[in-house]
């Protein structure tokens, strides 16, 4: 597949909302509100939402509600925490996520990204958008699947090119980000793939801090209830050992 160029399905309008958390403490600095926005184009074969994943359903939200709802919690957030805006791949909805990040910094809010990188480009008014956005945003919490393109392909259904380019890009910019990688036993729990990922990370000059997210099977009855097959039959969670060997290699702190 290609890289998509799209624009976003949610404009000023509002988004399309898939949930929130209030109590968030492994989604950026600090103590978070977290917010789901709903779609995704990637099939990620380890995801436990694929009840984000089709486009323009969900709650509509408008950004002053949801800045309004999080902020019922602010006395919590201490001086690191704000929101975190996840998915799905909330770049999808990029007109919405500025709009909000703008408003919340005029709150004096912090700002956390959490993404794929997905539909990322540096070509058009997409990015002059994404430009925009990351001066309203604090910190990124950049997924990366596979460093391998070929296996990445195979893995989500897209190809990493544009993903790394989105982290090299954010590495010139200076934003911080945090890099995660979830580790799947006979998937991306491998040895030289994990030594390339390390190389790249060691490149850029940004990253904050790195984790390996044990792959789990908590969200395999949503594919049951969906009727959909899950593709990962059969494969158990990686062993402690395991997920210390692999954070050994990419320098990893943190869960």
């Amino acid at each position: 597949m290609s890289v998509s160029k799209s624009v976003s399905p949610a404009t000023s309008g509002g988004a399309f909302l898939h949930s929130t958390e209030s109590f968030g403490s492994v989604d950026g600095p600090g103590i978070r509100f977290l917010i789901f926005l709903q779609g995704c184009r990637m099939r990620c074969q380890f995801c436990h939402n694929p009840d984000t994943w089709k486009l323009r359903r969900g709650q509509r939200v408008t950004a002053d509600a949801l800045l309004d709802k999080a902020e019922r919690f602010r006395a919590y957030w201490g001086e690191e925490g704000g929101i975190t805006v996840s998915g799905g791949e909330a770049l999808l909805q990029l007109d919405f996520l500025l709009e909000l990040f703008t408003k919340a910094h005029e709150r004096g809010i912090n700002t956390c990204l959490d993404t794929s990188a997905q539909p990322f480009t540096r070509q058009g008014e997409w990015f002059r958008k994404f430009e925009a956005l990351m001066n309203v945003t604090d910190t990124v919490l950049l997924d990366i699947k596979e460093i391998d393109d070929a296996k990445h392909r195979k893995l989500t259904g897209w190809t990493n090119e544009n993903i790394l380019d989105c982290a090299r890009y954010l590495s010139d910019t200076g934003i911080p980000v945090w890099i995660r990688h979830v580790l799947v036993p006979g998937i991306t729990d491998n040895d030289d793939d994990l030594h390339r990922l390390a190389d790249f990370i060691h490149q850029l000059k940004n990253v904050k801090r790195v984790e390996v997210l044990p792959y789990h099977t908590l969200g395999v009855y949503k594919y049951q209830e969906l009727g959909i097959d899950y593709p990962l039959k059969g494969i158990n969670p990686p062993t402690a050992d395991r997920v210390a060997h692999a954070r050994e290699i990419l320098g990893a702190v943190g869960a």
